[in-house]
């Protein structure tokens, strides 16, 4: 006997994730490459760009490995490393609401800049801070 209110899952609607609305690994690379050059190219995130190695180029493949599965695609990151324990990695360095701030600008810009979607850079800038906000390590 089959029940009335049953309903197969390939009936449901997904909703597509921020990696497929973004494009995939290809775009998720193109925000982080632009995220990081604006670090390295722009005075206002001199700040931030000093709580990285004078390289960025682990900085950039761990936040590639990271967003891919942040955003809803493969865990990249967790298949490497474990679970990512974002706020105790970050302890060691000095997180305000200025480095927030300025995390938070060089994102958008970065997300401007490769033509994410206003929608998507609405939705993805919400997260971002909500993440940032709690990454706060330090008053002010």
């Amino acid at each position: 006997m089959t029940e009335v209110n049953s309903q197969s899952r390939d009936d449901e609607v997904q909703k597509p994730t921020a990696f497929e609305l973004i494009g995939g690994e290809e775009r998720v690379r193109a925000l982080v490459d632009r995220f990081y050059d604006l670090m390295d190219l722009e005075p206002e995130f001199a700040g931030i760009r000093a709580l990285h190695p004078p390289t960025l180029d682990n900085s950039r493949d761990k936040t590639f490995w990271f967003l891919c599965g942040w955003m809803g695609g493969p865990d990249h990151y967790i298949s490497r490393f474990g679970h990512p324990r974002l706020r105790a990695r970050h302890l060691p360095f000095a997180i305000a609401s200025g480095e927030r701030d300025q995390w938070l600008r060089c994102m958008a810009w970065a997300m401007q800049d490769i033509g994410v979607d206003e929608a998507l850079r609405e939705r993805l800038l919400n997260s971002f801070f909500d993440t940032a906000d709690w990454m706060r390590n330090r008053p002010g």
